[in-house]
């Protein structure tokens, strides 16, 4: 039996996703899960909600939840980290209130440009922390990175800190799917094969056939050109594939700031033509947290 320590399980969507998939997962067989949180009151949250998923769908994980970091990365053989230093208040309102007084304005910032710098500030000295403990009681762990900056941090993880360590994120895994849903090409989901290749946070669909092997990729160019369909949400993406010839994994708001075409203090008219949303990062927050009582209800506060 081998064990799961995840870090931040506070965050209980997060925690439901990947530990849920785990427990869904028969190949894996009987394993531990070890969450591990400062927030007593989330974690009780994600232990719980957990547990019910475990039960529920006869899952043969064994989950304990920890206070004491130390002990649960004791003995862990893969180890999920999923923090955020600061939280909505301070720290991301700084991450864009201070930079917009110099003009520099963002969309997410949580990976390139100040924000992620700032993050990055922020989140190495507890990815430290974490460092110390591993090498002590787990040298030999698979640390499995989910938090942003991911490149910042991942490299600095490997490079600087020693960790076995991989950065991963989900938008390889929607990318398809968001595509095709924007094109009215959903019949095609469950049948395409297509291939991903690039560096985390800017990979390209660089092939996409239907079941028998037909190119999908000039249908989806003469939809995008065709105006019959809404890509308001998403027409930075669509710019980049019709300029270099593929749609790439990443949504428009945080390629709009990847790349250095579109956010510009000279080209102010760019914003309102590829509907880049600024700010949206603070907004999203506010939303999660004005919605987590109705959602908590719904993860935890339930028996199926």
């Amino acid at each position: 039996m081998f064990k799961i320590t995840f870090l931040g399980a506070g965050s209980t969507v997060f925690a439901k996703n990947v530990i849920g998939d785990c427990i869904l997962t028969p190949e894996l067989g009987e394993f531990e899960v070890a969450l591990f949180d400062i927030d007593p009151v989330r974690l009780e949250d994600s232990y719980r909600m957990l547990n019910t998923i475990n039960k529920t769908h006869n899952g043969r994980a064994i989950i304990n939840k920890y206070l004491d970091r130390k002990e649960a990365l004791q003995g862990a053989k893969y180890i999920i980290n999923a923090i955020q230093v600061g939280g909505y208040e301070p720290c991301t309102v700084t991450d864009f209130e201070i930079p917009k007084k110099y003009g520099l304005r963002q969309t997410i910032g949580d990976t390139l440009g100040i924000g992620g710098i700032f993050r990055a500030l922020r989140t190495i000295p507890v990815l430290e922390d974490f460092a110390k403990d591993i090498k002590e009681v787990c040298p030999d762990a698979l640390f499995l990175n989910y938090t942003n900056p991911m490149a910042i941090l991942t490299g600095y993880m490997e490079d600087v800190l020693g960790l076995r360590v991989i950065g991963l994120c989900h938008s390889v895994q929607v990318c398809v799917r968001d595509l095709f849903k924007t094109l009215g090409m959903s019949n095609y989901l469950s049948t395409c094969k297509w291939k991903i290749a690039g560096i985390n946070h800017q990979a390209w669909l660089l092939e996409i056939t239907d079941e028998n092997g037909k190119d999908l990729y000039p249908e989806i160019k003469r939809r995008s050109l065709s105006g019959e369909y809404d890509l308001s949400w998403d027409l930075v993406r669509h710019d980049i594939m019709h300029r270099f010839g593929y749609y790439n994994t990443e949504s428009s708001e945080h390629t709009a700031e990847y790349l250095p075409w579109y956010i510009k203090s000279k080209y102010p008219e760019l914003i309102d033509k590829y509907k880049i949303p600024l700010d949206e990062y603070p907004r999203r927050c506010i939303r999660q947290i004005n919605n987590w009582v109705k959602l908590r209800e719904e993860l935890v506060e339930t028996d199926h």
